[in-house]
């Protein structure tokens, strides 16, 4: 016999419970991102290789070790998209969306990355993604992050902290990367082996290095605050003025940095410690040179991404709204007539359980497992009183009687109530 294909490492199914959470956390950013008036966007799964080469950098860890990349039958370097940042620019040029600009844009779905899977981290992952392009103004940056500090509080995940930084402008960011050079230089012995290789090609990145022994060369380095123009002071200053009469709680973060020079003025992240060595759960920045790479004018944008994963791993299950049901015959006889019942419940909004198989005891076992708020028992038509038999869950969330009248109020006018006896 031939073996079970088993699931691509790193890939993972959701059934039940994980996948509600996981889809309450997009239902939230959907109700949250129209309160911002985020317009849905949707973009391919699938970009030409260069779209990603020339926005992430040829040689970041994602292009040169984690992409999905390969030659369709034409030919053509194609990949499947790492984050969707890239693809939305991409559109954003050669869909003729700069007449919308300033364009707020929102999206969800799955990216992929070839690395080690562990917690929280998957090379199949789902990503939400919310993007301002084509304004300069820092009032965009605290929109994004405003709205990514509501996603928050709407799934009730608390204990998460702002992490907070500025790249400056393109002067500022020059004149620090000079002076990061010159200093991790002269410790250029007592680096990492990453951090020796990222000296020449980006100093910026070894501020973040994971590796203990970069950390305090790291501490001592130089700041960006010595190097800020009065034009990138003012920017900072004001988002941050921003967030305070927004009410967004911040922390400054001086060491958080975006390696890429397109990045300029706000990098930030959204921490937690509830999820390890994998707490960051919304990340981004200001990506004013981005749309260059692409071959496009110079257009200010601002954006952020979160893990869906992630976010999900930290809410409660959803709380249903409404009763949910189960409809069980007395009898097989009685299973058309069950059948007419369940669907007028439903036609009128409520959920109903049932089942194909097995004994009513068993029905009743499984419904019960389930935690069905009442079970309706179908009964012999002959008798001219209570057709319907209604079971009520003690453990219910559900008030008996409004569960009780709720039901009956939507049943054909041909079953009477039943009496408070048959309520159990």
């Amino acid at each position: 016999m031939s073996s079970t294909p088993q699931p691509v490492r790193g890939t993972q199914s959701l059934l039940g419970e994980e996948a509600d959470r996981f889809h309450e956390v997009v239902a939230a950013f959907d109700r949250v991102r129209r309160l911002y008036g985020f317009k849905r966007v949707e973009v391919p799964l699938i970009e030409p290789t260069a779209v990603f080469a020339r926005t992430m950098g040829e040689t970041t860890d994602v292009v040169s070790k984690e992409m999905y990349s390969f030659e369709d039958r034409s030919g053509d370097s194609i990949t499947l998209r790492p984050e969707f940042t890239a693809g939305i620019c991409r559109a954003y040029l050669s869909e003729g969306w700069q007449q919308y600009a300033p364009l707020k844009v929102a999206t969800h779905g799955a990216a992929f990355r070839y690395e080690r899977p562990q917690k929280g981290r998957y090379r199949q992952f789902h990503q939400l993604d919310a993007e301002i392009i084509g304004a300069a103004e820092p009032q965009a940056d605290v929109e994004i992050l405003a709205l990514g500090a509501q996603l928050l509080s709407e799934l009730g995940i608390e204990g998460v902290i702002l992490k907070l930084n500025t790249l400056g402008d393109p002067e500022t960011r020059a004149a620090w990367r000079d002076a990061l050079f010159e200093h991790f230089s002269a410790r250029r012995a007592d680096l990492s082996k990453d951090s020796r290789d990222r000296l020449d090609r980006n100093p910026l990145r070894i501020l973040d290095s994971k590796d203990h022994a970069d950390w305090p060369i790291a501490d001592s380095a130089p700041q960006i605050d010595d190097f800020l123009t009065p034009q990138a002071s003012d920017f900072f200053a004001a988002v941050t003025a921003g967030l305070d009469a927004a009410g967004v709680a911040w922390e400054r973060a001086p060491r958080l940095v975006r390696g890429l020079d397109y990045y300029r003025h706000t990098a930030f992240e959204f921490m937690t410690d509830r999820l390890g060595a994998q707490g960051t759960v919304i990340a981004g920045g200001r990506y004013d040179g981005l749309m260059e790479s692409l071959g496009g004018p110079h257009t200010p944008a601002i954006g952020w991404a979160a893990g869906i994963e992630r976010l999900a791993m930290m809410i409660e299950l959803p709380r249903a709204s409404e009763p949910l049901l189960a409809v069980i015959a007395d009898k097989p006889e009685l299973d058309a007539e069950a059948s007419r019942v369940i669907a007028r419940l439903r036609s009128n909004g409520l959920a109903v359980l049932t089942y194909f198989s097995g004994s009513g005891k068993k029905q009743i076992e499984r419904a019960r497992k389930a935690g069905v708020d009442g079970i309706l028992f179908v009964r012999d038509l002959n008798r001219t009183r209570n057709s319907i038999h209604l079971s009520h869950s003690a453990e219910s969330k559900f008030d008996a009687e409004k569960l009780l009248l709720t039901t009956l109020d939507k049943m054909p006018p041909e079953y009477s109530a039943p009496s408070g006896d048959d309520l159990k």
